[in-house]
């Protein structure tokens, strides 16, 4: 099958399954014990795709990426989110509650070729239990706090969980969250550190700085809900270079008009200028994690899409370089 013909294939069934909503696991689902545990998988490296899909501001560079292919009932599908770890490491979470661990592998000029040590884990309820339902394992954000503490988001059963040190995972303790409503399947996407705390970015709008005493609103969630068939906010994380934060958004259109973009989010919740713009005929998924990185002239991007157990979907994870020279606002 050709490119193009694969891409209007992958894009016609995903008009199906409208991107943002998730089909499930197969049926069984062999969850990963509470101890983290190898999991194996393909690694194919991809580009940016053909001429007039990718579109990066001055100042930004593709940096590589990988195409993580693996088994039906792996734990490597529906990647929510991600953060990074020392020592070139990364941490995901999915949306049934499994988190995974790995280590980013660059060639000698920095750009990502691929993954080593890809273990995972369950995620577990208070009393200790693994996470067996749907309902409560849906995490769709991911915080590594300057402590070490991981915190993680989840919708349909809307809360922020604090697990403890990575390290030495903890039952879970809550965290304050907004005071807002939610929709079922709309809820807390992107979550990053925050000067007094964690900011929050709920999916169909809206964006809070959160602190354990109170949640205060930095903009307020619009009075009619931001639908998929416009950008709506999935992933965010801080700028390690300013007072800022890199968000991904996600576009979804019929037939099969997917796209994501890169923007950064200014304290008092200003968007500024697109930084990268992901579509067709180009290389795109349903990207909904990001995690920013401190390099040597800029800041190192990563964006990671989730799959949705989807067979015409992607598990794709691609590296930008931000040089100081990129646009700001």
């Amino acid at each position: 099958m050709t490119r193009l013909s694969r891409l209007a294939a992958v894009w016609a069934a995903l008009s199906l399954t409208a991107c943002a909503t998730t089909l499930g696991p197969p049926q069984p689902y062999p969850r990963p014990a509470e101890n983290w545990t190898p999991v194996e998988a393909q690694l194919k490296a991809v580009g940016l795709g053909l001429p007039g899909g990718a579109v990066l501001a001055p100042g930004l560079i593709f940096a590589g990426g990988v195409e993580i292919v693996a088994a039906p009932t792996s734990p490597l599908h529906s990647l929510s989110d991600l953060k990074l770890t020392r020592g070139d490491g990364l941490v995901a979470v999915s949306d049934v509650g499994d988190l995974v661990q790995a280590d980013l592998r660059l060639d000698r000029r920095g750009r990502l070729v691929g993954l080593d040590h890809i273990r995972a884990r369950c995620l577990t309820l208070p009393d200790g239990a693994p996470i067996v339902d749907k309902a409560d394992g849906d995490a769709e954000g991911l915080i590594l706090t300057p402590q070490g503490d991981l915190l993680i988001s989840f919708e349909r059963r809307h809360r922020l969980w604090n697990y403890g040190p990575l390290s030495a995972l903890t039952a879970p303790r809550p965290l304050r969250i907004p005071d807002f409503p939610f929709a079922e399947n709309d809820g807390m996407e992107g979550i990053a550190v925050a000067p007094d705390g964690w900011r929050v970015a709920g999916e169909a709008g809206g964006v809070w700085d959160c602190s354990p005493a109170r949640c205060v609103v930095v903009t307020a969630p619009p009075s009619t809900p931001v639908p998929d068939s416009e950008y709506r906010i999935t992933g965010m994380d801080r700028d390690p270079s300013g007072d800022g934060w890199f968000v991904v958004e996600r576009r979804f259109r019929l037939p099969f008009d997917a796209r994501g973009r890169i923007r950064r989010m200014a304290p008092d919740g200003t968007l500024g200028p697109v930084l990268i713009e992901l579509k067709l005929p180009g290389t795109t998924d349903n990207f909904e994690g990001i995690a920013a990185q401190a390099r040597a002239g800029g800041v190192r991007l990563y964006i990671l899409s989730d799959d949705n157990f989807n067979p015409v979907q992607r598990t794709l994870l691609l590296a930008f370089d931000v040089s100081q020279a990129a646009p700001a606002r």
